[in-house]
């Protein structure tokens, strides 16, 4: 028996969500049942994390475990028969005790968004055509890295012990079409990318003060933050393993 790391990439419109789920079509059950034809035999993949409703993956991994040796060639039979909305792009051979989800040391993401209509963009970024402050926007993102706590960022009623988080990188890039925020942390809570954006936004237009931004973390209440920002602007971008 040998265990595998999967990479793949997908576009997360047409799914409801990354995880199986008792009803609709999941990224993971495409992967198992593409996997199952081709090998004809059952596969069950286990995921690096769960991901909502519309939101894409550059790249995303699962790990498999499988009695016969994996060929290379059988990647290209398995991307002729997945959904058109998936690509499978490799498969690595690991240690028997190495995890898809617990062996993750980081997660990078981005969020997109654009402040003119853009139909050929619709279902990759969020649009809010609102003008914005870019400076207090920075300043309060910097904040975000004088916290670990981040349970007012974090959607009820989600299966945790603890809602520290220990962020790496939390920045904006204004570019002339969008824009797009960058953020990578050891761990993320339920919602938590769309929360931070949504509610970072609200500074940009001057709703809320950095001073209230701040009390916001502070407070650990959810019903502080907003959780408006669509799915769709969501992406991961890049799992962190010590050993890929």
């Amino acid at each position: 028996m040998t265990r595998y790391f999967l990479e793949f990439s997908y576009k997360g419109t047409a799914f409801h969500g990354l995880q199986l789920q008792p009803e609709g079509i999941t990224i993971q059950g495409e992967i198992n049942k593409a996997l199952s034809i081709i090998l004809k035999q059952e596969v069950q993949t286990t995921v690096s994390s769960r991901t909502d409703a519309g939101v894409h993956a550059k790249q995303n991994f699962v790990h498999l475990d499988l009695e016969q040796a994996w060929n290379p060639k059988l990647l290209y039979n398995a991307n002729a028969i997945i959904h058109p909305d998936i690509v499978l792009k490799h498969m690595t051979a690991v240690e028997p005790d190495q995890h898809a989800r617990f062996d993750a040391v980081a997660r990078s993401y981005s969020y997109h968004i654009i402040t003119h209509k853009n139909p050929f963009l619709r279902d990759f970024a969020y649009y809010f055509p609102f003008a914005l402050d870019r400076l207090k926007m920075e300043e309060a993102t910097k904040l975000l890295f004088e916290y670990h706590d981040f349970e007012s960022f974090s959607k009820k009623h989600t299966d945790v012990h603890t809602f520290q988080c220990t962020l790496s990188e939390a920045r904006w890039e204004f570019l002339p079409a969008e824009i797009v925020f960058h953020v990578t942390s050891n761990r993320f809570l339920r919602g938590m990318v769309r929360a931070l954006v949504a509610t970072l936004l609200l500074v940009g237009r001057r709703k809320i003060s950095i001073p209230e931004f701040k009390d916001i973390i502070e407070r650990k209440d959810c019903t502080l933050a907003d959780f408006s920002a669509e799915a769709k602007g969501l992406f991961l971008e890049k799992v962190h393993y010590p050993f890929i």
